[in-house]
């Protein structure tokens, strides 16, 4: 991963989109907080405010962390690090590695989940603790996660340096390459506590449902009700949210955890970007409760429904596919599949099936567009009055065709004339008949 050899772009490309990420994402982060809280969802008003003012102006609306704001982060962090934890959840193996170890997890998202989702609830409905606090001070820690990420990031690149964890780490020579993608494909700390698991699924997806819902709760606060564009939106991300942990041993198996290793790429972006960025559509509904009807809103929140259960499907029918080793029925025949041979880093020979039919016999990545359609609908909410509310529904699409890249990529290089075999058997790579 860390070498040139391994990039899939060019390196001059590669260097440029990874200083470009590190030092562009983190004033984002606050400019879009700042436009969808505080100039009305208006990327121009915000834009004439900071032209007016220059540099000073961005200085002025960037916030600073707070005792607030860090009490929050740590409450919340140290909550969840103990759901991870502590909950009973069944053993589970990930994925043979490149240099031939397999991971062992706990599986109790759901259970951590569904423990969050109630406490949180719980807290504000008896008076213990008001979600719109975070709301509230939302600015400020934005502002702390971003410098605390970086900070985390650091820690995980010394880490990866003197203490990894497996010997699936290793440095590339080049630092900013070793900052950005990583060193460690499965940091932990101490034996059990896997660091991808919290900063992916357990506070970054986690932190999404709560924002979900924190943002329903200020709507509901601030005008006395809660709009039928606000329930869609937040109806359609608990779902998804919902189906990721009931699937979360699955995601174990993916690029995410798998492939890219432990660096900023993933954690500052799990971290940070996702609970500013993943869960922006409801931020800009708080302040703009807009009325859909019911018509609209239940053809909305049904089409949004759909495309999370094909996106779900998708990934069944892959997971199933493996488990039995083929031995299954796909749309209610036996699979067409491919056997594909492979040598790992370590020299050894082994063999992997390639499903070519059902979902995946449509294109190579068609599960990224029932997922790019649900983000879609939990947006459409906002109607288009403003552009930034979709900006996440672009950046999914940008940032899932990267992957698709990548990942054929990745294949090609593994499988060799096997994934070419299969590219001709699935020609598609995400739109079938398309791209």
């Amino acid at each position: 991963m860390g070498s040139e050899s391994n990039m899939v772009h060019s390196p001059m490309v590669t260097y440029a989109s990874m200083l470009s990420l590190l030092s562009l994402c983190p004033p984002f982060v606050i400019l879009l907080w700042y436009t969808m809280v505080h100039a009305d969802g208006s990327a121009m008003q915000t834009w004439n405010n900071l032209r007016e003012q220059g540099l000073q102006g961005f200085v002025n609306i960037w916030p600073k962390p707070t005792a607030t704001a860090w009490k929050i982060i740590a409450c919340y962090a140290a909550f969840e690090a103990a759901l991870q934890i502590f909950l009973p959840g069944k053993r589970v193996e990930g994925p043979i590695s490149p240099a031939g170890n397999r991971p062992v997890y706990k599986a109790n998202g759901v259970l951590a989940y569904a423990v969050t989702l109630t406490t949180y609830i719980g807290f504000w409905w008896f008076k213990i603790f008001e979600p719109s606090l975070v709301y509230d001070h939302l600015g400020e820690i934005f502002s702390a996660l971003i410098f605390g990420s970086f900070v985390f990031c650091i820690l995980l690149y010394i880490k990866g340096q003197i203490a990894p964890s497996s010997s699936d780490s290793g440095s590339s020579g080049n630092i900013v390459i070793d900052f950005y993608w990583g060193m460690e494909l499965y940091p932990r700390i101490g034996k059990n506590f896997d660091i991808k698991v919290f900063t992916n699924c357990r506070f970054g997806m986690m932190s999404w449902a709560v924002l979900a819902v924190t943002y329903c709760i200020k709507q509901y606060e601030t005008y006395g009700r809660l709009a039928d564009s606000m329930l869609v939106n937040t109806i359609l991300m608990l779902v998804y949210v919902t189906k990721f942990f009931w699937w979360e041993a699955g995601y174990w198996n993916t690029m995410d955890i798998a492939h890219d290793r432990a660096g900023f790429y993933i954690c500052w972006g799990c971290l940070v970007w996702v609970p500013s960025v993943y869960t922006s559509p409801g931020m800009y509904l708080v302040n703009h409760p807009i009325d859909l009807g019911i018509q609209l809103a239940l053809y909305i929140l049904v089409a949004g429904i759909l495309c999370i259960y094909i996106n779900y499907d998708c990934d069944r029918q892959r997971q199933e596919f493996r488990r039995t080793n083929g031995k299954c029925l796909v749309w209610g025949k036996a699979p067409s599949k491919i056997v594909a041979s492979y040598t790992t880093s370590t020299g050894e020979t082994k063999t992997s099936l390639l499903l070519t039919s059902g979902w995946w016999g449509l294109a190579r990545h068609f599960h990224y567009v029932p997922e790019i359609l649900g983000a879609f609908f939990w947006t459409l909410p906002a109607l288009f009055g403003h552009f930034l509310p979709y900006f996440y529904v672009v950046f999914l699409t940008i940032l899932l065709f990267d992957r698709a890249k990548r990942d054929d990529d990745r294949c090609r290089s593994k499988y060799g004339k096997y994934w070419k075999l299969y590219c001709e058997k699935v020609p598609s790579k995400i739109v079938p008949g398309i791209y």
